[in-house]
């Protein structure tokens, strides 16, 4: 299959770009492009691959299709991130329907996948999360979904399919190939009865907003644990990021977004990023274009920065703790990073392939175990794997 062939050409005389960022050889204009002059011929010698995708057929936030090219303009003023491997693909071809599209971008996702290059996809409405995650489906690989977003997106399971409910297609369709779903930064005036019950049902992970920003850290373990991660630009607040049909008087700051961003990209197990929901209708001096550019900016940077250090692949940069806990029949073993600090832990599973599975965790769980206290995190994956 010929990847390029979804593609338009990066169509450089329509974009605005100022002779100072041309002139600027640090600059991520400089990055290569699939240009109609001198087309991308081999991909699998960059790292991350720039999708943009200007489908917005089904949300009423009408304007999201203007978002790829405009945040486009905005991340080509900026310095690349050292040893940064980077290629714009261009903007994907509409499909006849929106399935069709749904199911191109599924087909380019798994190909990128598949020779390790990380697809990276601006948006758009958010329900093209839908066709990411279809990508896992096709080469049967279960996976963990974190949404940064004010809500759920999960509607009444009743509802239609829109860039609102996307992810109950995602539970009633796919629902093997989701191991888990993470919503970080939910504000409880937008969550419904329903949606609550669900997740509580599927021991789905939910993290409120004044929680992630009084230790934005711990987001860290949920976003290094995470395959898909998808940014819905209404977890930013209004009035940081205006470009929004309905945006929220709360939600995540500037620099709050872009370090949750950074965290996704030092994600050694993160395979697919997208940034959703941005109506340069809406916008304001340009202000949600540039911080999105700065949002897509961290995540390079974390993405050229991974550690590779997951404990499967090499054990002896770590430090082993067991701690054992008197009223149970029950021990937790911890490995902490010495090189980076980082932790994590064993959860027991009936798979006798893989009795034990290695997460991420954070300090707070070690120092919550040495507590005798079993940690939340530990006990909600031991209620998935069992």
């Amino acid at each position: 299959m010929d990847t390029l062939l979804y593609f338009n050409y990066v169509n450089i005389e329509q974009l605005n770009i100022s002779q100072v960022t041309k002139k600027n050889k640090y600059s991520l204009y400089h990055i290569d492009k699939n240009l109609e002059t001198k087309p991308i011929k081999e991909i699998e010698q960059y790292s991350i691959a720039i999708i943009g995708v200007p489908e917005e057929r089904n949300t009423d936030n009408k304007g999201t299709g203007l978002a790829p090219d405009i945040i486009r303009e905005k991340l080509y003023q900026l310095n690349k991130p050292q040893s940064s491997h980077i290629v714009d693909l261009g903007n994907l071809k509409a499909g006849k329907s929106l399935n069709d599209t749904y199911i191109a971008l599924a087909d380019i996702v798994s190909q990128l996948i598949s020779i390790s290059v990380i697809p990276l996809i601006i948006g758009g409405s958010q329900d093209l999360t839908y066709g990411n995650f279809l990508a896992y489906k096709k080469i049967n690989n279960q996976v963990n979904l974190v949404s940064i977003d004010s809500r759920f997106d999960i509607g009444y399971l009743t509802d239609d399919f829109d860039a609102s409910s996307y992810l109950s297609r995602i539970i009633l369709q796919s629902s093997e190939n989701l191991f888990n779903y993470t919503n970080i930064g939910y504000q409880a005036y937008y969550i419904n009865v329903e949606e609550t019950n669900l997740m509580t049902k599927l021991n789905f992970d939910s993290y409120r907003l004044g929680m992630v920003r009084a230790n934005i850290k711990e987001s860290e373990p949920v976003l290094r644990d995470a395959d898909i991660v998808s940014i819905d630009i209404s977890a930013v607040k209004q009035a940081e990021a205006p470009a929004f049909n309905n945006p929220s008087a709360n939600g995540f700051y500037g620099e709050e977004i872009c370090q949750l961003s950074r965290y996704a990209g030092l994600s050694d197990r993160l395979t697919s990023f997208g940034l959703y929901n941005v109506n340069p209708k809406f916008d304001v001096n340009d202000q949600t274009v540039n911080l999105c550019a700065q949002i897509i900016w961290y995540f390079i940077d974390g993405v050229t920065n991974r550690q590779k250090d997951y404990p499967q692949v090499n054990l002896k940069n770590y430090t082993k703790f067991i701690v054992n806990f008197d009223d149970k029949e029950q021990n937790i073993v911890f490995y902490r990073n010495a090189n980076n600090n980082r932790w994590w832990m064993e959860v027991p599973s009936y798979d006798k392939k893989n009795p034990v599975k290695i997460i991420a965790c954070s300090h707070e769980d070690y120092k919550l175990a040495c507590k005798q206290k079993l940690p939340e995190r530990w006990l909600r994956n031991i209620q998935k794997l069992r």
